[in-house]
């Protein structure tokens, strides 16, 4: 047998890739059988990619494809707060802002990763682990089947951060949730909960991942029955306030996150699709990912070649004006930016010292 893998002797270094066994119906593990988990291994930045950990994730799929004892492939993120926050705002303050050029580059990187997943020849599971936002959405949703623990969140960044989510989510959100919720999500940036995402119809499965006094306990943040209010409007996976919100920290603060749930829902996913004929999975799954490649197929390079020149403009002070802020202020002033562009501003250095002055200069970076 011919060795397929474009890189011989592929070795990463920022992201781990490990075999794992594939369990029987006894639960035995099967011979001679594995699954290839993919970990973005970044968890002091939330996971998120830097370019390259994209280049990693792209061979490792590749090769994870070629194996030919690999009966799926599980993408997930290091640690227990995050899948993946996306794209890494470091690279993106410091190299890419105002640089549409090298951003293209980049952005040919992004489109082949969410390519390698939806072109590999295994069944992709996304164990989400955490917070799923911006670009790990968007690699998130390219997936198979998601499998998430109940703690995690789901949202786009783009609009209130100098982008649009342009690097999938506008092409595969619309098939999850409809329109009109893909709406919602992709403009206003909304962090749904994985309750609420679930019934939405984005997740495969949720499970607990709250251990509190030995027991598993639902997100305490969320609602997590169907409610209906005075107008019967069901407001299932919505996230609580006041009162019922400190409460819930509180019972957040008396346990520990535990993902051994998540990690048999992915165990038993990965049994199940052992027990099926392997060229008639892949068929089977490569003819459902078509209504995913369809409208990614027609929008990447178009899209890429958008979110490139966005560089020179709303991206670079949103990306600069998010690295270089606290957690309290990571957005630019959108009033004065809007009423400065209604009187004839243009881009230039000085409007982004007025919509985010606590952003420094290249100059400033440089030194």
């Amino acid at each position: 047998m011919k060795n397929h893998d474009l890189v011989e002797g592929f070795a990463p270094r920022e992201i781990l890739v490990s075999h794992q066994p594939v369990l029987d119906h006894q639960g035995l593990p099967a011979d001679g059988l594995h699954s290839v988990r993919i970990t973005l291994n970044n968890p002091g930045e939330m996971n998120a990619y830097t370019t390259g950990m994209i280049k990693e994730v792209i061979l490792a799929l590749r090769e994870a494809s070629n194996d030919r004892a690999a009966v799926a492939v599980v993408l997930t993120g290091a640690g227990t707060a995050a899948f993946c926050a996306g794209g890494n705002t470091r690279e993106y303050a410091e190299v890419y802002a105002g640089n549409p050029g090298e951003y293209r580059q980049y952005m040919r990187l992004f489109n082949d990763m969410v390519t390698a997943v939806l072109h590999c020849d295994k069944p992709v599971i996304c164990r989400v682990n955490g917070l799923r936002v911006g670009g790990g959405q968007e690699i998130g949703m390219a997936c198979d089947f998601s499998i998430s623990s109940d703690l995690a969140v789901f949202s786009q960044a783009g609009p209130k951060h100098g982008s649009a989510p342009d690097g999938g989510s506008t092409d595969f959100l619309p098939l999850f949730v409809g329109i009109e919720r893909a709406m919602m999500s992709a403009t206003l940036c909304q962090t749904w909960s994985a309750h609420r995402f679930y019934w939405l119809g984005g997740l495969t499965q949720i499970v607990p991942a709250l251990l509190v006094d030995d027991e598993w306990v639902p997100n305490p943040l969320v609602v997590t029955d169907r409610i209906l209010d005075g107008y019967g409007r069901i407001a299932i996976g919505e996230m609580k306030n006041g009162t019922a919100r400190e409460q819930g920290k509180a019972l957040m603060a008396r346990g520990k996150v535990d993902l051994a749930l998540l990690d048999e829902a992915v165990n038993d996913l990965t049994t199940k699709l052992l027990y099926t004929m392997p060229d008639c999975l892949t068929k089977t799954i490569e003819s459902v990912r078509k209504h995913k490649l369809e409208h990614w197929d027609r929008n990447r390079e178009s899209n890429r070649a958008w979110l490139s020149l966005n560089m020179m403009t709303e991206a670079k002070a949103g990306f600069r004006a998010f690295h270089y802020g606290t957690k309290q202020q990571r957005e630019v002033d959108f009033v004065k930016l809007r009423q400065s562009l209604a009187a004839g501003a243009t881009w230039s250095d000085e409007l982004i010292e007025q919509i985010a002055p606590w952003v420094p200069s290249h100059e400033e970076v440089k030194a």
